[in-house]
């Protein structure tokens, strides 16, 4: 999962400065993780140590209450209430990295993910966000092929990946709905010869870029076998030392590269 974190710290400065381009520094001074990483960590405690999700995502977002969530998870986040709130917005999708890698089939990860969106996303879309971006995941690492991810994510979620990046770049705009960033973002790893490649694509067509950028980073880690190791260096100097402890024991735990 560092895959996604990596691409979130690296789409941070472009959130709301978006770059149209694949040339830019992958990690400089301002680069910062933000609440895609903070929810991500989240998810891969709670399949750790057996906790309920809302309560990961409690845990740790007020643990990091600073790190950009958007308004509604805000007022989640600091009311008492447990229950979801109907959105469909991308944060389901962008956090659920961990699950795509922990499962051992795909019936497991279908049901694990909805299991994570739900206790805040429990739109169809939002959940329907999480379990393609979680089932791409799960399909790359157990050795399916672009091909066979695309024909997936078309036929079960109904995601339109026809687009080339090249058609989808020109109009392409903010958008925090799982609908308008989880195609996209499936396109740039599509496109892509390897994990760097598949994060500046993803960057380069502009919009909500943190989070595309954490969802290609995730299936690129799995498609192509882990990150650069200087990307993994970067990374880790990005983030807290309790992020580290619970990517280590993730990885010790599912065998992740």
């Amino acid at each position: 999962m560092q895959g996604a974190i990596a691409g979130d710290i690296i789409g941070s400065i472009f959130e709301f400065s978006n770059h149209k381009s694949e040339d830019f520094e992958l990690f400089g001074r301002y680069n910062r993780f933000t609440d895609d990483s903070v929810m991500t960590i989240a998810t891969a405690d709670a399949i750790l140590n057996g906790k309920e999700y809302a309560e990961a995502y409690k845990e740790w977002g007020r643990k990091y209450p600073n790190a950009g969530y958007g308004a509604r998870f805000s007022d989640w986040l600091r009311s008492d209430s447990m229950a979801a709130y109907g959105s469909y917005g991308n944060g389901s999708a962008m956090r659920v990295s961990p699950v795509g890698f922990a499962c051992n089939s795909l019936e497991a990860v279908l049901r694990e993910s909805q299991r994570s969106a739900e206790v805040t996303h429990n739109h169809l879309e939002g959940i329907k966000g999480a379990q393609c971006v979680a089932t791409a995941i799960f399909l790359a690492r157990t050795g399916a092929g672009k091909e066979e991810i695309k024909a997936y994510s078309e036929k079960q979620f109904c995601y339109d990946l026809s687009k080339s990046l090249n058609e989808i770049r020109p109009g392409y705009g903010f958008d925090e709905t799982c609908q308008g960033s989880v195609p996209q973002a499936i396109r740039a790893f599509l496109e892509s010869s390897n994990w760097e490649d598949a994060v500046r694509k993803g960057i380069s067509l502009g919009g909500d870029s943190d989070t595309i950028g954490c969802i290609v980073g995730g299936i690129a880690q799995a498609y192509y076998k882990g990150i650069p190791t200087a990307v993994s260096e970067q990374t880790f100097k990005k983030v807290p030392s309790d992020f580290l402890t619970i990517i280590e024991e993730f990885n010790s735990r599912f065998n992740v590269v």
